[in-house]
């Protein structure tokens, strides 16, 4: 049985993601963001407008996936095997740090450090990796609404759906409580309909690559000066102190429209076979493992630390920051790739191990009876 090579553009698109949503925490652990209250210095400027540029990463992510999974069949062992890398990082990064005596746990919280160790998604350890394998549990329920649902019903539950958690907190500069800033399931089913949408009815998002480049570009663009003037304004009035900080949530419609942006663009591009779409077909699946090692609980707030003691503090001037962000970046996700490749190679022989046991044939045959109940 041939398995269906995945396509290089959209795998180029997910190691790009990764690598935004990289830049995203290594500027938010140097201080290279706007400050709420504070005057802004040009360091800041330029992190800004490089994080007006990432913050689409993880919409990206979402759209990716529901570009292919709303057409693909249901797997139990897909959903174990995501559960198992995240348990895979949390328990053992747990373990490693226990043994060089670095965790950062202290008598006070030990009990609800060692919940999020031990039950990582039901107490949000990742807060992506939780709304992320729940959209894989309920994508069936998902799939069969855009199946059955007409062209107009369809576009109607997105539409409501944007309405709902993304126009309403766009506009009006209220901290609303159902609001959760599109960190959470809901914004990732509205993506999910969204590419869904696209990927049935083949909508063209713009009608050629470099309108999809140009609607990418205006939208972060647009993002950064919208963070600005509000930046601004805050520092000057003390108002809109939410609003100030609304370019940084998913479920912004600037946002959103980067993303859409991004995601046509690369949905236009067409790779050639080659060194270049093996690479990126090696390196994408890492990402998940990526994600996952970087912000582990005892890691997140500590490795850019780690990063300052290779290279160095962040310099003053804009193109040496640069190039510090360069070198940490590549610098970490190099580490991390490597990390994940050794985990897959536990995760594979794991598999060639118990693949004639009784428990892993009948979890290939739930697999199999869950994809005869699909058609």
């Amino acid at each position: 049985m041939t398995t269906r090579k995945r396509d290089a553009n959209f795998e180029i698109l997910r190691v790009i993601a990764i690598l935004m949503v990289l830049t995203l925490h290594y500027l938010s652990h140097t201080d290279l963001l706007l400050k709420t209250g504070e005057k802004a210095t040009n360091l800041q400027l330029v992190g800004q407008f490089i994080e007006s540029f990432c913050i689409v990463a993880v919409n990206v992510w979402v759209l990716i996936s529901g570009y292919f999974l709303s057409k693909s069949d249901f797997k139990l062992t897909r959903i174990l095997q995501l559960i198992a890398e995240v348990y895979f990082y949390t328990l053992l990064v747990t373990f490693a740090m226990q043994v060089v005596n670095t965790a950062n746990v202290a008598r006070t919280d030990r009990i609800f450090k060692t919940t999020q160790f031990l039950f990582p998604i039901s107490s949000e350890h990742y807060s992506f990796a939780t709304a992320y394998i729940l959209l894989y549990v309920i994508a069936p329920i998902l799939n069969k609404g855009v199946l059955y649902l007409t062209r107009k019903q369809l576009k109607a539950s997105i539409i409501g759906l944007l309405i709902m958690f993304c126009l309403i907190k766009s506009i009006i500069p209220v901290n609303f409580p159902t609001d959760m800033m599109g960190y959470n399931l809901d914004w990732y089913i509205c993506l999910y309909l969204i590419a869904a949408y696209i990927r049935k009815y083949n909508v063209r998002i713009v009608n050629s690559p470099k309108t999809s480049v140009l609607l990418y570009v205006g939208a972060s663009v647009l993002s950064f000066a919208v963070a600005v003037f509000f930046h601004e304004l805050n520092y000057k009035t003390g108002r809109f102190i939410y609003y100030s900080g609304v370019t940084f949530h998913y479920n912004f419609i600037l946002c959103l429209i980067g993303a859409l942006g991004l995601f046509s663009t690369f949905r236009y591009i067409k790779v050639k076979e080659g060194y270049v779409a093996k690479f990126a077909r090696l390196l994408a699946p890492f990402s998940f493992g990526i994600y996952l090692l970087h912000e582990h609980l005892e890691i997140r707030d500590r490795w850019v630390e780690w990063m300052k003691g290779i290279y160095g503090n962040v310099p003053a001037t804009i193109p040496g920051m640069a190039g510090h962000l360069i070198s940490c970046i590549l610098t970490l996700f190099v580490s991390c790739v490597f990390v994940d490749w050794i985990r897959s190679v536990i995760f594979e022989f794991v598999e060639r191990v118990c693949v004639n046991t009784k428990f892993w044939k009948k979890l290939m045959d739930i697999d199999k009876e869950l994809k005869a109940d699909e058609k």
